[in-house]
């Protein structure tokens, strides 16, 4: 076998998304799950596809073996994938509650503020300010810690993603192999417009990584 196409990025069929799960608040989105990331999966057609050395010689051209995957469907049906996508649910939930929690306490202080602001002493009404933009900085900071281009949740989408995408990487290769495949291309991209259903490897893929996944391999 050759070698297959590397990649850094998050895949369109991978659980998560670009990392924009967002805390509950006004001035932020709705939670967006981790399956939102296949809108990506431009980027990622070519780590699902296989190319092996030998094509690229004239005589083998000629007689190039081909077949397909559908890697959104593959992770739909893959066991630890589906895991992957509860566990991050749960741990989305937790964070978007500790970020509805403090953005509780901030509208709290925002209205003590604005209520006691007119009966109260200069020097209280400074402390009370005080307080409330130290909320507002700790809500902030969470939020970019969390659902920053670089934060917790971004970090947790490209490790586990990563993975996922290597686990299937290596099943489609071995079947490839297998069959004597040249090249295997993953139709979720939208780039295949027609190819004989007899050529889709998505539920050999499946199957052999469930296989996996009962067996403990994961």
């Amino acid at each position: 076998m050759g070698s297959t196409a590397g990649t850094s990025e998050t895949t369109r069929n991978g659980w998560v998304t670009s990392c924009s799960d967002r805390p509950p608040s006004k001035t932020l989105g709705p939670t967006t799950r981790m399956h939102e990331a296949r809108r990506q999966v431009a980027r990622w057609t070519g780590a699902l596809a296989l190319l092996v050395a030998s094509a690229s010689s004239p005589a083998r051209a000629a007689e190039t073996r081909i077949g397909f995957i559908d890697s959104a469907k593959i992770f739909q049906d893959y066991r630890l994938a589906q895991d992957a996508q509860q566990q991050f649910d749960r741990q989305v939930q937790n964070w978007r509650s500790e970020a509805s929690e403090k953005q509780r306490t901030v509208d709290q202080l925002r209205a003590e503020v604005r209520d006691q602001g007119p009966i109260l002493s200069s020097v209280k009404r400074q402390e009370k300010e005080e307080v409330l933009q130290k909320a507002i900085q700790e809500y902030e900071n969470f939020v970019q810690e969390i659902w920053g281009p670089t934060g917790r949740a971004a970090q947790e989408n490209e490790r586990t993603t990563k993975e996922i995408v290597e686990r299937i990487r290596t099943v489609v290769e071995k079947l490839a192999g297998e069959k004597g495949l040249d090249i295997v291309f993953d139709a979720a991209g939208g780039a295949i417009v027609y190819a004989d259903r007899s050529l889709d490897l998505s539920a050999e893929v499946v199957r052999e990584l469930n296989t996996q996944v009962e067996q403990g391999a994961h």
